[in-house]
């Protein structure tokens, strides 16, 4: 810093806005404190319609604004409230707008459980530096085991729902609850013994030590060491599935792996088999279509062969002799079929002519001619006539009589029919 006139200047020789300050500020707070835990007595409680939590903690001497955002606080057990005492973990912000700094808090506990927590930081902090839980010393856990031993309460909701998860997804093998106490005085050497028996046996693929969600207090028998230190040296692959997603135990940092609840246990065992049925199911299809495809090409080559030997055989060249043979036969009977035809066109065409200056035509012509005449003049005929219904009436002197008038009664006359006479009297 420079002093320039009484006024104190940065080092780039220029004075500093606010929002620059408090953002240095920010910075320095951010880097400088790593996350941490502050014990103290709620105050200024207020839980927003959104979900964060905004309170206070406090001591005697002091007290820090705390925020805790919505997707931390659905995950406490806790229920917070004025005047209670608390352990929070967390880190340092600056709310800039305010030029404010306050705890992102990210765990809640009670006070009372204060003591568990620091035996639980004290026992990990000895553990680690012994190197128990070295990434070096886990196992890899099989990839489709077999036989799984759950180490668990027969009764707790966790072992339900373990086997609920793996029936869903399918999951084919054999499963052996171990039966043993997860909470309360001795559960930690039950384990530790069942554990034992496991490896005994020789028959597990792997092992799942756990139980369903609590307070400190309830999870504590997974964080002894006699247990945790069983877990490390565990011949058998173990997964850790102890609580819920943001409990942590011992165990879980000595197991070979940690499943965030024993569903989730379940899903990460299921989902290599799943993976592997997928790929068989993927690798079969494939098989098929590589088969279908190896056959047909198989057939296209037979049929190209097929027919290259049946062009080259002698029975195709006879074959083919056959086919040129019939070829010419069609086409000699074509062309005689048509100079045939020619020829017959040719004769009618004479026949034609010949009969058209044949006197036979003009004597059948002139004969129609008469005979039409003659049937005119015989329909003119008296004898057609009477056949037609007509009578010609005659007097006794043979006399054709034309009218009526003239006639007496009592005279005698003959009527004429077609087919003979009848003599009749006028009245």
């Amino acid at each position: 810093m420079k002093r320039t006139d009484d006024i104190l200047l940065d080092d780039t020789g220029r004075v500093q806005s606010v929002t620059e300050f408090t953002r240095r500020l920010k910075e320095l707070l951010k880097g400088g404190l790593q996350p941490c835990w502050v014990g103290g007595e709620v105050s200024n409680l207020r839980i927003q319609t959104s979900g964060h939590i905004y309170f206070s903690l406090k001591d005697s001497g002091a007290q820090l604004s705390c925020v805790m955002f919505r997707g931390d606080a659905t995950r406490q057990s806790i229920q917070l409230r004025d005047g209670l005492q608390v352990l929070a973990y967390g880190e340092v912000d600056v709310y800039e707008t305010r030029g404010q700094y306050q705890l992102i808090t990210r765990v809640l506990i009670e006070q009372g459980a204060g003591r568990l927590q620091q035996e639980f930081e004290k026992l990990k902090k000895r553990l680690t530096e012994e190197g128990l839980f070295d990434a070096a010393r886990k196992q890899t856990l099989p990839l489709l085991p077999r036989t799984i031993g759950f180490i668990t309460s027969p009764t707790g909701a966790a072992v339900q729902d373990f086997i609920r998860i793996l029936l869903r997804r399918g999951w084919h093998g054999r499963l052996i609850v171990l039966p043993a106490k997860v909470q309360g005085e001795g559960a930690a050497t039950e384990m530790v013994e069942m554990l034992h028996a496991a490896e005994a046996q020789g028959i597990f693929d792997l092992l799942v030590i756990g139980r369903g969600g609590g307070s400190i207090e309830d999870l504590w028998a997974f964080n002894e060491e006699p247990l945790v230190r069983a877990v490390a040296a565990g011949k058998v692959p173990i997964i850790s599935a102890v609580g819920h997603e943001i409990d942590y135990t011992l165990c879980d940092f000595a197991a070979d792996v940690r499943a965030e609840t024993p569903s989730g246990a379940a899903e990460l065992i299921s989902s290599n088999f799943i993976a592997a049925n997928e790929r068989v199911k993927q690798s079969g299809e494939a098989l098929l279509d590589i088969i279908a495809l190896a056959l047909d090409r198989g057939r296209e080559r037979l049929d190209h062969a097929r027919s290259r030997l049946r062009l080259l055989s002698p029975s195709a060249m006879i074959e083919q002799g056959h086919l040129r043979l019939d070829d010419f036969a069609g086409r000699l009977n074509a062309a005689l079929r048509h100079a045939t035809q020619q020829r017959r066109e040719q004769l009618a065409g004479a026949r034609a002519r010949l009969c058209s200056a044949s006197p036979e035509k003009r004597v059948q012509l002139e004969s129609h001619r008469l005979l039409a005449l003659w049937k005119r003049l015989e329909s003119a005929s008296p004898q057609s006539v009477l056949k037609r219904g007509f009578a010609i009436v005659r007097d006794e002197q043979g006399n054709p009589v034309a009218r009526a008038h003239g006639l007496k009664s009592g005279q005698s006359l003959v009527n004429e029919f077609h087919d003979g006479q009848v003599r009749v009297r006028t009245e």
